[in-house]
């Protein structure tokens, strides 16, 4: 075939979506992908079992330097839209939690379903493919590892730079910078906790224990997320803590409700008429090695009744605000997410397209907008490609 009407760089969710949905408007298709087969971030999420959209989507559950950005692309796409295909294809799916969407199954199922899709659509995929080098004239040419391609329309949806392993690189932002785009700087998102030395030296025993937490950001805007913290053997983790990390910067402290639904000094003052240890009383309400180990760091180890009332106020005070400053996180290699990317200044929010490259689009997580946790990140790959793949 002498030209392509489109290519799409990127076989991941977005790229994926916006094929199809071009190939179902008879536009000749070929999708690129770099990795030996498709989809490798799909079948790893949600443990396995994909996490492929979630029923309370809204525009605050996205993060972006323009916060209006993605209202367009939801608003065209939802997560009925989606179920509805996975029903389609007899997908049997449960809600885990939140309105996060689950296969039964595994997520393989997604990806089949994906390429059936592609199939039926007329959708050409091409694996192990390299691209050397793009340029522009009249139509986008391409020089690839198959020779010289050319097309009217390019798609970019490499992804960011997350999970290295399963091939995660910074074409896209390469590309970008080529065409002379504006690029919010790629962060980790969605990723642990590294903490400062004394704290993994007290808490590295922990790991494993899990508590459910209120979690806040001195940053401003404060943010809070309640949900578990997890332990880890170098900082903490679990999905509040994941949660928070998309909106932390180096240097900033986080705060730790430990006792989210309890008055922490009213407790300790109906104790005091008892013989009770502070630990002992904290493990009513905290795994016990956990309050151990904060017992430690926080109060010196004596009956309840032996505290002052001023020495209750401080340490209630420790336990509904714990401040902690994150040494810095695992960064790309265990970050589900890049935040940041490509500027949305740079394109149209209706189709996705580059304001000042007619024909080149930018889709899913290249682009500066990121979800939260809880299958988000999938909403906008479908959504964003739905938004391209409608006009390309």
């Amino acid at each position: 075939m002498a030209g392509w009407e489109v290519i799409v760089i990127g076989g991941g969710a977005a790229g994926l979506f916006c094929a199809i949905e071009a190939g179902k408007r008879g536009r000749r298709v070929l999708l690129l992908e770099h990795s030996d087969r498709v989809g490798k971030k799909i079948a790893i999420s949600g443990g396995g079992r994909c996490n492929f959209t979630n029923i309370h989507t809204r525009p605050e559950n996205f993060i972006s330097a323009n916060p209006h950005f993605c209202k367009s692309a939801l608003a065209r796409f939802t997560p009925p839209d989606f179920i509805a295909l996975v029903e389609k294809h007899s997908i049997a799916y449960h809600e885990k939690k939140l309105g996060q969407l689950f296969c039964d199954g595994s997520s393989q199922q997604i990806i089949d379903m994906l390429l059936r899709e592609c199939a039926a659509a007329g959708v050409e995929i091409r694996c192990r493919s390299q691209v050397r080098n793009v340029s522009k004239k009249d139509a986008f040419h391409l020089e690839t590892n198959y020779g010289p391609l050319d097309s009217v329309s390019l798609v970019i949806a490499t992804g960011g730079l997350s999970i290295p392993p399963l091939g995660a690189t910074d074409f896209g932002y390469r590309l970008a910078r080529q065409f002379g785009l504006e690029i919010e700087v790629p962060r980790p998102g969605l990723v642990p906790f590294i903490l400062p030395p004394h704290l993994v030296r007290r808490f590295a025993k922990l790991s494993g224990v899990s508590i459910d937490a209120l979690v806040g950001s001195s940053g401003k805007p404060p943010y809070q997320f309640r949900e578990n913290v997890l332990i880890t053997h170098r900082g903490l983790s679990g999905p509040a803590i994941l949660q928070l990390s998309s909106y932390w910067r180096p240097g900033e402290t986080i705060t730790v409700n430990l006792l989210p639904e309890h008055d922490a000094f009213e407790i300790l003052k109906q104790a005091q008429s008892a013989d009770i240890e502070l630990v002992n009383l904290l493990s009513r309400y905290l795994p016990r090695r956990f309050a151990q180990a904060w017992c430690e760091l926080y109060a010196s180890p004596r009956p309840i009744r032996q505290y002052s009332l001023r020495e209750l106020q401080q340490i209630s005070q420790a336990l509904h605000a714990m401040q902690v400053t994150p040494a810095g996180t695992e960064g790309f290699k265990k970050a589900e997410v890049t935040a940041g990317g490509v500027a949305t200044t740079e394109l149209s929010s209706r189709t996705m397209e580059v304001n000042r490259v007619p024909g080149l689009y930018f889709i899913g997580e290249v682009v500066d907008v990121t979800g939260h946790l809880g299958g988000f990140n999938f909403q906008w790959a479908w959504a964003s490609g739905f938004a391209a793949g409608q006009v390309v």
